[in-house]
């Protein structure tokens, strides 16, 4: 339904009046502080630049690059012109990214100075492509240079477009376990009513900081903090990426009050010699979130005073979805309690019922904050979202206090003679191992089961273990059909570009039975 009564926020315009003098972005990339005014006025500049470029209302723009400045002018840019964001994850392959272009027909392709060789490797396959735009050097003749932008007015030049709350302001792709990542259209309203419910519901406000570490292809790099802090007037710190040693630094001294991370991110964190002394008192909230938790690292905050809880979000919805308040972090372990304000959330049977209490089923998730659907895909959409629910693969369990649990992916679960084994809570048991680093678990077929549970495993430097020693300690933890069957010990686990442990390379690589 068109909402085109509802008026669609320019948000820096907004804050700018609002708040004109408030510290908006730290970019501790270039050492530039910006204040909503100057963000405001710099992402004007880019908006006249886009349009002297022929950029209008629904044309695309795909960036190809690293946290930096201009890519978030050009995200802010995109909500004045009503231009659409297409992020591209610069961890897929130039075929793959080929593919996404070829499917989203962009006018104009930004790309930073990491990726001029794979750009040039693409030029001959998108000519659909008017515009290659060097965001930090030129890398042929004939592209266009972000710097010209700052000849431009500090002031819209034309009007701002009446924008519909159902219009696309970003493709944001998912991770996907099979073909080509899906594009969620994230729509004006979508990411409006994100920010709305955190906003609220996790009682951000004008005086709360955050490290924006997360890629800012991936919906947690735009959406869990860094849109609801525009929305509030808070700060945002801009960095490369995720770095432990600044992380530590800025949470001693950069005044940071929010952070939220990656289970892999707060396991480098704990296992870094800085740890120790490490104090995160003065942060409000520590989030985890984009893969289950790990119980060990919970109990680590803990030790250390600190409400550390789990989060969950997908790209399709938000990504922000429930809230468990700090008196309940330790009496309900891993839960992620309450779907925040304007959210509505269910778990149900495959026959579409609803499951009984503790009773695992499929998260069913609706609201305004949920994608309308897939771009150019209109059968995916209509798998993904019946009678208006978002059906998000994800199974979950919600106790008879009403509170929910993430338990696991649908397609991740591991059946073995018949019973249903959830990776989330063997991998949880394995960290608890003081020689396991990080571990992982996967199903193998078996002729006898059906399938079995396979356990992949880094160990902590200079530690020493054997597939019987890891498989002996989760026999005391775990009723006998959750023990995985056989390990592996690996260098290093596989990471997708959100940070998260790539469970399908693992299973490409080591989910065949042993010979």
């Amino acid at each position: 339904m068109q909402q085109k009564s509802l008026y669609v926020t320019d948000f820096l315009e907004r804050r700018a009046q609002l708040t004109p003098d408030r510290l908006a972005i730290r970019d501790t990339i270039t050492g530039r502080d910006y204040t909503y005014a100057e963000w405001n006025a710099q992402a004007n500049q880019t908006a006249n630049y886009l349009r002297a470029l022929g950029l209008r209302q629904g044309d695309r723009i795909a960036v190809y690059a690293t946290n930096c400045m201009a890519y978030l002018d050009i995200w802010m840019a995109c909500n004045k012109l009503g231009v659409i964001l297409q992020n591209l994850n610069w961890r897929l392959t130039p075929a793959e990214l080929q593919g996404l272009i070829a499917d989203t027909t962009p006018k104009a392709l930004a790309y930073s100075d990491d990726f001029i060789e794979t750009t040039n490797a693409l030029r001959p396959q998108i000519p659909g492509v008017e515009h290659f735009i060097a965001l930090n050097a030129l890398a042929q003749p004939g592209d266009r240079c972000f710097g010209e932008r700052d000849d431009y007015s500090t002031t819209l030049t034309t009007p701002r477009p009446d924008l519909d709350w159902d219009a696309p302001w970003v493709i944001c792709y998912t991770g996907g376990t099979t073909g080509l990542p899906k594009g969620a259209i994230l729509t004006h309203g979508n990411m409006t009513w994100n920010s709305i419910n955190t906003v609220m519901s996790w009682g951000l406000d004008q005086n709360d900081v955050t490290i924006l570490n997360s890629p800012l292809f991936h919906t947690g790099g735009l959406n869990v903090f860094t849109l609801p802090l525009i929305h509030a007037g808070g700060t945002n710190i801009l960095t490369a990426g995720f770095d432990v040693d600044q992380t530590f630094d800025l949470i001693k001294d950069g005044g940071v009050t929010l952070f939220f991370g990656v289970p892999t991110m707060f396991v480098k964190l704990q296992t870094h010699p800085r740890w120790a002394e490490a104090d995160f008192s003065r942060l409000k909230l520590v989030i985890s979130g984009g893969a289950p938790c790990p119980m060990p690292i919970f109990e680590r905050f803990w030790d250390k005073g600190i409400d550390f809880k789990t989060g969950y979000g997908l790209t399709e919805a938000g990504p922000n979805t429930f809230w468990l308040p700090a008196a309940d972090v330790r009496r309900k372990p891993g839960a992620v309690g309450f779907p925040l304000m304007h959210v509505d959330v269910k778990v149900v049977r495959p026959d579409g019922t609803r499951c009984d209490a503790g009773e695992p089923g499929e998260l069913l998730i609706r609201g305004p904050h949920v994608t309308p659907g897939y771009w150019n895909n209109p059968a995916a959409t209509a798998e993904a979202i019946v009678n208006g629910w978002l059906h998000t693969g994800d199974l979950a369990t919600c106790d008879d206090e009403g509170y929910y649990t993430i338990v696991g992916r649908l397609k991740d679960m591991i059946i073995s003679g018949g019973e249903n084994i959830y990776p989330a809570e063997v991998e949880s048991v394995m960290y608890r191992h003081p020689a396991i680093h990080e571990a992982a678990l996967i199903g193998v077929p078996d002729e006898t089961w059906g399938e079995v549970g396979r356990a992949i495993v880094v160990t902590e430097p200079g530690h020493s273990l054997i597939g019987e020693d890891v498989i002996e300690f989760l026999r005391g933890h775990l009723a006998r059909y959750k023990v995985p069957k056989s390990v592996v010990f690996v260098e290093a686990l596989p990471k997708t570009g959100a940070g998260k442990i790539d469970k399908k390379a693992l299973a490409q690589q080591f989910g065949q039975p042993e010979a």
